[in-house]
């Protein structure tokens, strides 16, 4: 992916509201249009790491192609920033690579809603590498999420939410 791609050259910046505003108005629609497609132009190449071969990933199954992904990102932590942009993302820290995540997801939505099928492919492509980079930023395993993925395979999406424990903000009373 391209420098410009991954946050290292002009337009990396976020779009829409920043941290902290509460009221700003989010850019034109015509102004995240151009930027994601200067975005899109700019990507013209996957990841340049070669994934290393393992014998027991099925070479064709998604989830194999995510896991070697993952191992790539692994690798690639401890590399030179300047020359592996894994490394200098994680080198940033929790906050960029989550930054750098709802960046990607959004631009996914903005492709999603024009209806650009093309674009939301290489899109999804953009938020399950930060995806994944925040996951190794964590500390978290894929095999951790295809898990939790596996138990609740069957179970209804509105038992299932309705299961889990209802997030509340540090300082917040629910008044229950």
């Amino acid at each position: 992916m391209s420098k410009d791609a991954k946050g290292g050259g002009k337009g990396a910046k976020a779009t829409g509201r920043a941290a902290g505003k509460t009221a700003s108005k989010p850019p034109a629609k015509s102004a995240l249009r151009k930027k994601v497609q200067r975005l899109t132009s700019a990507k013209t190449q996957g990841l340049a790491a070669k994934p290393s071969k393992s014998a027991s990933l099925e070479t064709g199954s998604t989830a194999s192609v995510l896991d070697r992904l993952f191992e790539t990102v692994v690798a690639r932590r401890d590399a030179d920033p300047n020359v592996s942009h894994s490394a200098r993302l994680l080198s940033r820290g929790t906050h960029k690579v989550a930054q750098k995540f709802g960046e990607e997801a959004v631009e996914c939505l903005i492709e999603a809603v024009a209806g650009n099928g093309d674009k939301l492919i290489g899109e999804s492509a953009d938020v399950l590498y930060h995806l994944i980079v925040l996951w190794v930023d964590a500390g978290l395993r894929p095999d951790a999420v295809w898990n939790e993925l596996r138990r609740r395979e069957g179970v209804s999406g509105i038992a299932e939410k309705a299961s889990r424990s209802r997030w509340v903000p540090a300082g917040r009373n629910t008044g229950e």
